[in-house]
């Protein structure tokens, strides 16, 4: 009996011993010694952080196959030749991938080209972005109001041109029976008649007796577009316009910036009728095949990138400045000068473009460009400048008449005596440059100095493109001074008129001879 109780204990306590260590041994499961930081698996032991990356690569791998799953069902139903995608847009596509294709010659020969563009659209999108969000954290406070174009009702005066257009002009000073002098400006790119010279006083033009008249270029302000402008048919329309108004036989013509471009078609196709041409800060054609590679590239290093940029695209792709034009002058809201033009001012023209008097000047001149909402007269204006012109400004040089070849005719002229003619313009030219002018750059005069040493050039130390031009009163008295000599009033009668007339044609004979002098 002993032995039974005792085999009894002893089961017992097996039991207990077996619980306790079932126990136990779940608690060092669960636990461990390191309490909640660690489990035991198969005899080794994981974190909880290697648990929570071994999910997280499970879950990516989930994602990677859910992907692909997707990409293969799109292209079953997208990329397949009879889905409604394929059909609607592929012909499209093809068309356009076929003619920028030509792209593809500027990547790397071991690049594949979809990857290529898809990698250059991918930075464009994240460039743009970032512009923006730059943009948005750096707008000044508080935002300045856009004012917007106000387009006038029609006022201008206008006549009728042989070919049935209409040019709108408009007169200053005195009155056609008392003009001494008569001259027609030519208004620059974004400009009209309003212009003329800015801020010129109606006491100067009475002081000297000057018929001051302005017009508006083809598609600017009044005026009707030509269908195939150029800058002969520009030289024609100053002719008609010159006869139309009576100026007399011989007149003078002012040209700022890019209106000097019409300036130098005058002297080119009607230089017998002009009394003289003065010209500030003139533009040249930066391709004009007279420049020599040190005169251009003096020239083009003085513009910013932007402005290369206009003109290769005004020479290549003209119709694409259509675009830049929608988005600044054209986009029916005013802004500063410098921006719609995609100039870099100097320090003196950007104060004045801050002037208040200047600002109002300019929103009214751009209103009156800008009349019609057309971007063609601005496209052609700006296709002009760095297109072919017709001639160069070396052709423009005084020069002998050529002689006609043969033997007959040299025995004729050795006895005959008769000496050579001189043809070309031969009235004065006078040019202003402005040394601080980085939109028409010195070197471009010191150019038009080299092809036509009988141009007066008056070299402006610290001015800009504007600042000698717009507002500055005793600027405009020199120019006068300069062009017209002492101010002599407007004429009392015909028999003056005739007088003055008179006058001029001998100042011009003057001015002639001494040039012929010079050329020798």
């Amino acid at each position: 009996m002993s032995s039974s109780s005792s085999a009894e204990t002893k089961s017992s306590n097996s039991w207990r011993d077996e619980l306790a260590s079932l126990v136990n041994t779940s608690s060092d499961h669960v636990f461990g010694d390191g309490g909640v930081d660690e489990m035991v698996v198969g005899g080794e032991s994981e974190s909880v952080k290697d648990q929570i990356v071994e999910f997280l690569k499970a879950s990516g791998e989930m994602v990677v196959e859910l992907g692909r799953g997707c990409r293969d069902i799109l292209k079953q139903s997208l990329a397949n030749e009879d889905s409604v995608i394929v059909r609607k847009f592929g012909g499209p596509c093809r068309e356009v991938c076929g003619r920028l294709s030509f792209l593809n010659e500027y990547l790397p020969e071991d690049r594949d080209p979809i990857h290529s563009w898809s990698v250059i659209l991918f930075v464009l999108v994240i460039a743009f972005a970032a512009l923006n969000v730059n943009n948005v954290h750096h707008t000044p406070s508080p935002t300045p109001l856009v004012k917007k174009v106000c387009i006038h009702p029609p006022n201008a005066t206008r006549i009728l041109l042989p070919d049935g257009r209409y040019l709108a002009y408009k007169e200053r000073g005195v009155p056609a029976d008392k003009a001494r002098l008569s001259v027609i400006t030519l208004h620059s790119f974004l400009s009209s008649r309003l212009a003329g010279i800015p801020g010129l006083k109606s006491s100067l033009l009475e002081e000297f007796g000057i018929r001051l008249v302005t017009y508006d270029l083809p598609g600017f302000g009044e005026s009707d577009p030509h269908p195939d402008r150029n800058l002969e048919s520009s030289a024609r329309d100053i002719l008609h316009l010159a006869d139309a108004l009576g100026v007399g036989d011989k007149f003078w013509i002012v040209g700022h910036s890019s209106g000097a471009m019409h300036a130098w078609a005058a002297l080119r196709y009607i230089p017998d009728r002009l009394a003289g041409v003065a010209m500030l800060a003139p533009v040249v054609n930066p391709y004009e095949s007279s420049l020599t590679k040190e005169e251009r590239e003096k020239i083009w290093k003085k513009w910013t990138p932007k402005k290369k940029f206009m003109f290769f695209i005004a020479r290549r792709m003209p119709r694409f400045l259509a675009f830049f034009y929608r988005q600044s002058f054209l986009s029916g809201k005013h802004g500063q000068i410098d921006k719609w033009l995609f100039l870099s001012l100097g320090a003196r023209d950007r104060t004045l473009i801050m002037d208040p008097v200047f600002e109002e000047f300019w929103q009214r001149d751009v209103e009156e460009s800008v009349r019609q909402g057309s971007t063609e007269p601005f496209v052609e204006e700006a296709a002009l400048q760095v297109s072919d012109w017709g001639f160069s400004l070396s052709d423009l040089k005084i020069h002998y008449n050529h002689q006609p070849k043969g033997i007959f005719h040299w025995l004729k002229s050795v006895y005959s005596h008769t000496e050579r003619e001189l043809v070309g313009f031969l009235g004065p030219i006078h040019i202003w440059q402005g040394m601080d002018d980085s939109v028409v750059p010195p070197p471009s005069t010191d150019f038009i100095h080299r092809i036509l040493p009988s141009a007066a050039v008056h070299k402006l130390p610290n001015e800009g493109h504007y600042t000698y031009f717009y507002f500055c009163d005793e600027c405009h008295r020199q120019i006068m001074t300069t062009l017209f000599g002492t101010p002599r009033g407007p004429l009392d009668n015909i028999i003056g008129k005739d007088q003055a007339s008179m006058d001029q044609d001998a100042e011009v004979m003057q001015e002639q001879a001494d040039n012929a002098q010079n050329e020798k």
